[in-house]
Formats: structure tokens, C-alpha cells, sequence
């Protein structure tokens, strides 16, 4: 199980997020539920899925009402199929009507990250590491980066503050790859140095500037052989660009350390989960 999200990452999201939905009030609950009544909702899964996010719909309904008890029937990270509980909410019905949809958002959504990351941990077989990306929803990406964890992928960085990643834009700008590796050097900056090789003579420079990592972006599959034979473990390898899933179970035994897959966070489909109120 990942290690949990502090609170304080998702407070001010959800705080965000209920006024968004709220408003001013829940005018159809206000003019249907009667003050006072209690109900119990359960979040169903409706088809296989990883769960994450179960603290994060905790916090909603919380902020909507603190009288609502909200109890985990299963854990983040854990695999649900169609049908299970995955949690029961109790306490007035109008604040579980207004707390449903903004938990759901949340559950659902990084539910479906989770999930897309244990497809392609699986499809990994601990071959290879599945990386994440900074493909993210901004002012999301704690909480996305945390449900990559809940699949079993590892997060490659959470920013540009604590990672070093010499991109084609950067060797642009310096004039070459050995150029830039050279001006992170020089800064004293004890961090791995990675870079992007779009092609075997940027491998050739990386290896030359002794880089740490060589991230081998959308060579194809010929190229990739030759690359790490090239590169013969003198630094890290990371694939990246176009993995899916088929494309994994062909690359994943090529000799590469990690693949970076962008679709995790960027373009995975919600899991299909309801909270059904009695």
C-alpha cells in the first residue's frame, strides 16, 4: 500500500472543488430531503479496478458535514471487482447528496489511474519499472502521482525542482548535450543527470558526458537494440514515448531499467464506481 497523502495536499482541493459544486446550496436536496434524516451510502465498484483516493472522499464529507462517519471497507491499492464495497458513508442525507458527486470525481478519477498503472505493472512482470510523467492535470499532481504508487508504478519526478532532465529544448539552447551536462556540473547540483536521446548520435553524446540516465524517446524498436547495446550499463535506461500496452510486452526485454508511459496520468479512464444512499 502507498504511503499516504497528507492531508494538507488535498484539503484546499476539496475545498475548492465542493465550492464549485455547491455553490450558494443543493436546491433540489433542500427542497426534497427533510431536515435532519440520516442515511447510509455504499461506493460499489461496477467493474474491476485499483482503488485510490478513499482519503480524499473521506475529506469531502467531512468538510460538507463533520457529523458523517466514513468507514474503508478495502484499502487503497487494493483490486475490487464488480460488485464489491469499497466504503460506507452514514450521517445526514442532505450532506451525502451534496458531498456525492465531488467524492465520486475524486474517487473515480484516481481510481482509474491506479488501475491503468497496474495494467501496465503487470504487463511489466517486474521486468522493467513503470514510470509516470509530469503529463498531469495541473494543481492535481500529488494526488495523481499518488495513485500511480497505488498501481504499483513509481514516480519519476514530481517537478522540475527535483529531478534533472536535459530535454531537446535545453541541448538547443546549450549546443549539445555534452555542452549542457557540463552547465548542470558546473552549478554543483549533485543530482542524477538524465537526458533525452532522440536518436543513437545523442546516445553517443551522453555517453560522452557521462550522464547518469539516457532516456531513449520514440526511437523504434531496431533502434532501441542497438541504443542499449550501445550504451552497455554504463548508465541508466529509460524508454519513453509510444509504450502502450502491446508495445511494452515487445520492449520490456530489451535491457532497459525503466519505461516512462505518459497515458497513465494523462489519459486514463475513470473507474466505473457509485454510491448507492439508502
Amino acid at each position: 500500500m502507498a504511503e499516504p497523502l497528507d492531508p494538507q495536499t488535498y484539503r484546499d482541493l476539496v475545498r475548492r472543488a465542493l465550492a464549485e459544486d455547491i455553490g450558494a446550496g443543493d436546491v433540489t436536496t433542500r427542497a426534497i430531503v427533510p431536515a435532519g434524516e440520516a442515511a447510509t451510502g455504499e461506493f460499489l465498484a461496477k467493474s474491476s479496478c485499483v482503488v485510490a483516493g478513499l482519503d480524499i472522499a473521506r475529506e469531502v464529507f467531512r468538510q460538507v458535514d463533520p457529523a458523517t462517519v466514513f468507514v474503508d471497507v478495502v484499502h487503497d491499492g487494493d483490486r475490487c471487482a464488480y460488485g464489491d464495497l469499497i466504503a460506507r458513508v452514514t450521517g445526514p442525507a442532505a450532506a451525502l447528496l451534496a458531498g456525492e458527486r465531488t467524492a465520486l470525481n475524486f474517487l473515480q478519477w484516481l481510481s482509474g489511474v491506479a488501475t491503468e498503472t497496474r495494467r501496465y505493472v503487470e504487463a511489466a512482470a517486474g521486468r522493467v519499472r513503470v514510470l509516470d510523467t509530469r503529463k498531469t492535470i495541473p494543481t492535481m499532481r500529488a494526488l495523481v502521482k499518488y495513485a500511480v504508487r497505488c498501481g504499483g508504478g513509481v514516480n519519476h519526478r514530481l517537478g522540475l525542482f527535483d529531478g534533472v532532465l536535459i530535454k531537446d529544448n535545453h541541448i538547443h539552447i546549450a549546443g549539445g548535450i555534452e555542452e549542457a551536462a557540463r552547465r548542470v556540473r558546473a552549478t554543483g547540483s549533485r543530482l542524477p543527470i538524465e537526458v533525452e536521446a532522440q536518436s543513437l548520435e545523442d546516445v553517443d553524446a551522453a555517453l560522452r558526458a557521462k550522464v547518469d540516465i539516457i532516456m531513449l524517446d520514440n526511437l523504434d524498436d531496431d533502434e532501441l537494440i542497438l541504443a542499449i547495446h550501445q550504451i552497455a550499463r554504463a548508465a541508466r535506461v529509460e524508454i519513453s514515448g509510444g509504450v502502450t500496452l502491446d508495445r511494452l510486452h515487445a520492449v520490456a526485454d530489451l535491457g532497459a531499467d525503466d519505461i516512462s508511459v505518459g497515458s497513465i496520468t494523462h489519459s486514463a479512464p475513470a473507474a466505473d464506481i457509485s454510491l448507492e444512499i439508502e
